[in-house]
């Protein structure tokens, strides 16, 4: 499995439908509440405002940066691959396991990619003037670090640093935005469909200083004036990311006591998301066990340093949580 919520696909060779896969899988936030918009003429029909300033209005306030200081795509993915384009730099170190698609888009652009593995070699010094990427909170095991050695290591090696933190609204993290203010080599992707639990709305954003903003390209009405629409409305919700972060915070022990009491796992590693990894030697009936039963989660043989003994399951509602821990009990199977 590349990438979590391949859901269609599995729908299809289980013979259901799609809304029949209980998805744990995708790491979307389970708090969803409802927000009113409707399709009229003036929001589909006609041309909407290609500068996006009422969304990156909404945008500044919530991450407290500048209107100028951020560049919005078609998604977190689109921005990376336009990001990975504009760098100069042929070098790039990915510290892994990370998302996938860094590697595709620095192989795009014909960079050279030396991969460091975080679990071991974490301080590993990057050639000087490389491309640095690092996910933080990281992927898929969900773990924060404190960056301040690496961001000395990296600034000694004038590398340039795109720091991903796509993961760190789940819970009380500090963010590295207000760096971008200081530190001209520092640019920060932001997903915006994790948190604020809109995997269909595709938008992303690349954060920087000023000068690295106008430099970067972006197509014109590159965001639908939907899209635009709905982020604005959940970012001027002033209650969603209190009531998102108790939400969480319960069922994500809700979680790891499932994981934990059902015995299948040797490792569950602790998370600074919503998601836990985990390690069995049966992880691979594991996962078909549960796909009988259609319950999907992410495989992790796709990430580099890892193998098809791990599995990584997101934090879900209560009802789902039950759902799983009801199917795992029937785990007796496995041995």
């Amino acid at each position: 499995m590349k990438h979590g919520a391949g859901i269609y696909k599995v729908a299809k060779k289980l013979g259901c439908e799609a809304d029949e896969i209980i998805d744990f899988s995708s790491n979307i936030n389970s708090y969803n509440p409802d927000i009113s918009i409707t399709l009229t003429d003036a929001l589909v029909v006609k041309y909407g405002d290609s500068s996006y300033s009422g969304l990156k209005k909404a945008i500044a306030k919530k991450y407290q940066i500048k209107k100028k200081q951020m560049a919005l795509y078609n998604g977190a993915t689109s921005a990376i691959f336009e990001l990975l384009k504009s760098l100069k730099e042929k070098r790039v170190y990915l510290y892994a396991p990370l998302y996938g698609e860094y590697e595709k888009a620095a192989k795009q652009e014909k960079k050279k990619i030396i991969k460091i593995n975080r679990f071991e070699n974490l301080y590993e010094k990057p050639k000087k003037e490389s491309i640095v990427v690092f996910v933080n909170p990281s992927t898929p095991d969900g773990k924060y670090y404190n960056l301040e050695k690496l961001f000395s290591i990296w600034r000694e090696q004038n590398c340039t640093i795109i720091l991903d933190e796509s993961f760190l609204e789940f819970e009380s993290l500090i963010s590295l935005r207000n760096q971008i203010n200081y530190n001209n080599k520092l640019y920060i992707i932001q997903s915006f469909s994790k948190f604020n639990a809109c995997a269909g709305v595709r938008i992303g954003a690349i954060f920087s200083g000023f000068s690295n903003i106008e430099r970067l390209k972006t197509p014109l009405w590159n965001l639908s004036s939907f899209d635009a629409e709905f982020l604005t409305q959940r970012l001027q919700d002033e209650t969603f990311e209190s009531k998102s972060q108790e939400l969480h915070q319960r069922h994500k022990q809700e979680l790891f006591k499932i994981l934990e009491e059902s015995k299948l796992f040797t490792e569950i590693h602790q998370s600074d998301s919503n998601f836990f990894l985990t390690k069995s030697e049966r992880a691979d009936k594991i996962f078909e066990h549960l796909l009988k039963h259609k319950i999907l989660v992410r495989t992790c043989r796709s990430f580099d340093f890892l193998d098809n003994s791990y599995l990584r399951f997101a934090v879900k509602e209560t009802n789902t949580h039950n759902r799983l821990a009801e199917i795992l009990t029937v785990g007796s199977i496995l041995y």
